[in-house]
């Protein structure tokens, strides 16, 4: 009998496949179907700044007899806020109580004002970790490479100062040097990265001349990105590697943890063919360490990152040398 146990960020998780964060996560009924088919770890639906923020604001314009009154304003705009905020803290409440699995809370955040505080609330809530989902467009040309990550060290410090949950950082590929980024980023405190981000893509309509939304869900041709990194930092980083984006199978999930990765998370996939592509992909890895005579994860975890200089120069590979030029007409 194979062992899938594996640590991610301290913590003890029964198989390695844990649930992104997303709509599937932001009911408790979803949660149960989720971890009844093998989850090992769920991440709740990210709290968006943005949109909290956006949301409030709309609230409170449409309600306009305060804004000659700043006090009253401000105290029935912080009500609203308030509201919100306390509906997430009841969700990790009912979660914790109803599923036996690590909950990981989720903050998409783009600055360190709004959250420190609300990270503590988090904390005492009951939840088992904390993601903190960090995306700041690099689209401004006056803005400099370390303004930007500025930024993410801003929130990464602020919110790790004031709770003691495990911190993971979920983060996109966009930085100068990106090597040398993750592994400060690794230094800081956190006990995690999720890599890499899922965009919101962007398309056109032509025939209405319009900008449309893009493909929400990712495909296993979306997996290369994150799979290279994850090759390339899991030696070189002091937390764990999260794999996220493009992981549809249990063949996927091995791929990734042969490179280095503590863990993965799947959403699309349990979209496409729901829950029970969960069950699925654990059979898959069950099969494949039974015929290659692997007791447990730790011992294939890693075995194909970067350690060694073969293996360093593959990850490292970005031209198609050999493809090109052995492709025939």
């Amino acid at each position: 009998m194979v062992d899938l146990k594996t640590i991610y960020m301290g913590m003890e998780l029964k198989n390695p496949i844990i649930v992104g964060s997303c709509g599937l996560t932001s009911n408790l009924d979803s949660i149960k179907q989720l971890v009844e088919a093998g989850a090992s770890a769920v991440v709740l639906k990210s709290l968006f700044e943005e949109q909290i923020m956006m949301e409030v604001n709309k609230n409170m314009d449409d309600y306009n007899p305060f804004h000659d009154h700043t006090e009253m304003y401000d105290y029935q705009k912080y009500f609203e806020k308030q509201h919100l905020l306390d509906n997430y803290l009841q969700l990790i409440k009912g979660t914790k109580k109803a599923v036996d699995v690590p909950i990981i809370a989720s903050i998409n955040c783009m600055s360190s004002a709004e959250w420190t505080e609300f990270a503590k609330s988090i904390e005492l809530a009951g939840a088992d970790a904390l993601e903190l989902n960090i995306f700041l467009l690099p689209s401004d040309p006056k803005m400099e490479g370390k303004k930007n990550e500025k930024v993410y060290f801003d929130i990464i410090n602020k919110v790790t100062s004031n709770v003691s949950i495990p911190i993971s950082i979920k983060v996109s590929y966009y930085f100068d040097n990106l090597a040398n980024t993750l592994q400060r980023f690794s230094k800081t405190g956190i006990k995690g990265m999720v890599l890499f981000n899922k965009f919101y893509n962007t398309d056109i309509d032509i025939e209405k001349e319009e900008l449309i939304d893009g493909n929400f869900l990712s495909t296993s041709d979306d997996m290369p990105n994150s799979l290279r990194w994850i090759g390339i930092m899991s030696d070189l980083v002091d937390c764990d590697l999260c794999a996220t984006t493009g992981i549809h199978s249990g063949k996927d999930a091995i791929k990734f943890l042969l490179a280095g990765a503590s863990s993965v998370q799947m959403v699309s996939s349990i979209y496409i063919n729901s829950a029970k592509i969960i069950t699925k992909s654990l059979d898959e890895i069950r099969v494949w360490m039974e015929k290659h005579n692997y007791k447990s994860i730790d011992e294939f975890h890693g075995k194909l990152s970067n350690s060694s200089e073969m293996n360093d120069a593959l990850y490292e590979r970005v031209q198609f040398m050999k493809y090109v030029s052995t492709k025939k007409n």
